[in-house]
């Protein structure tokens, strides 16, 4: 729970600070049946974000990084607007833009796991790759769709509530529920810590590989069928943009750390809001949009100097406690009686 005071603490200065320029910023009002609010459009807009982040988490917990997500963004949105406008119907539209992620990111896992290829040059490969497959598949044009069901995914509401919202949460749910409740949130911590101790042990690492590999593609589809229903269109060059690095920040000021190990999901929901949410404010305090990137830039950068427990220690004079001088350890009687230690007289043994 430690490492989440500082990314909840970020986050509600965020969000203090908007109710400064903007009073009726935490205002929640109920039109039509739905839920409208800059609240809900915080997590309205990053639902997208918030699941690629859930899929990169699992990733960079094994010790690895996936830069490809953003082109699969890309690809499951232009394929399954390509098959709604060639009317092949929205459910087969849906699974195969899934199974092609699914089967993307398992190439990213064989070539980490398999080939033994560095996660950063394998899923970078994919990047550029998938980057010009999104446009074969649009044909370098913007695909455009008119089909209300589609449009539920990422535009609609159920319950009052955003879809992409109720997603995200069922998603979050279920991946909370397998990684804590069941062995292999454990498995896959152990993989980032010592994927070749891990083996031996016998886990079998290669195979959760491929498996997290495919999951973060997957999730990526699931955010690229999103924000393409949402729009109603699919764009193969601009769809998913950046959005791994977004991803990747999320993660890191949730706190997972990039060399493996312990991952923290609550932590990197917190961390792809505070995203979200200064995206929010940049335009609610009125920054130039041509110093748009540098200011998020700059205050990303802040915000992971505060998390960093020896940058604190440096700025803030926190000084770490001395350690106690070692004493010697004594073999002899007269020895042991000048140190002040017990002997053998007092019952316990040299």
């Amino acid at each position: 729970m430690k490492r989440l005071v500082w990314p909840a603490g970020v986050l509600l200065l965020l969000l203090a600070l908007n109710v400064v320029f903007t009073p009726s910023f935490l205002s929640i009002q109920v039109r039509d049946g739905h839920l409208y609010g800059s609240l809900i459009d915080i997590l309205r807009f990053g639902a997208p974000l918030i699941l690629v982040a859930i899929g990169m988490t699992l990733v960079i917990a094994t010790g690895g990084i996936d830069l490809s997500v953003g082109s699969v963004v890309a690809i499951a949105g232009a394929l399954a607007c390509l098959q709604i406008s060639l009317d092949a119907g929205l459910i087969t539209a849906i699974a195969l833009a899934l199974g092609l992620c699914l089967l993307l990111g398992a190439w990213n896992g064989l070539l980490v796991a398999a080939v033994g290829i560095q996660p950063i040059i394998a899923t970078l490969i994919l990047m550029v790759a998938g980057r010009g497959l999104a446009q074969l598949i649009t044909g370098g044009q913007i695909i455009t769709v008119n089909d209300p069901a589609y449009k539920m995914i990422g535009g609609g509401y159920w319950l009052t509530v955003p879809s992409g919202i109720v997603i995200v949460a069922v998603v979050l749910v279920v991946t909370a529920f397998l990684t804590r409740r069941l062995a292999l949130g454990m498995l896959i911590e152990s993989v980032g810590g010592n994927a070749e101790a891990s083996r031996l042990a016998g886990i079998r690492s290669r195979g959760i590989l491929v498996m997290v590999y495919a999951f973060a593609a997957l999730c990526a589809g699931v955010a690229g069928l999103m924000i393409s229903s949402n729009v109603s269109s699919a764009d193969g060059n601009n769809a998913g943009l950046w959005i791994e690095l977004d991803a990747i920040l999320a993660v890191v000021i949730g706190g997972t750390s990039l060399a493996g190990g312990r991952f923290s999901l609550a932590g990197t929901v917190l961390g792809a809001l505070i995203i979200q949410t200064l995206t929010t404010t940049i335009y609610s305090i009125g920054v130039p949009p041509e110093t748009t990137l540098l200011f998020k830039a700059l205050v990303v950068t802040a915000v992971c100097l505060v998390q960093s427990r020896s940058f604190r220690e440096k700025v803030f004079g926190g000084r770490k406690r001395a350690a106690a001088p070692a004493v010697p350890a004594a073999t002899d009687r007269t020895e042991r009686e000048t140190a002040g230690l017990p002997g053998p007289q007092d019952g316990v043994r040299p």
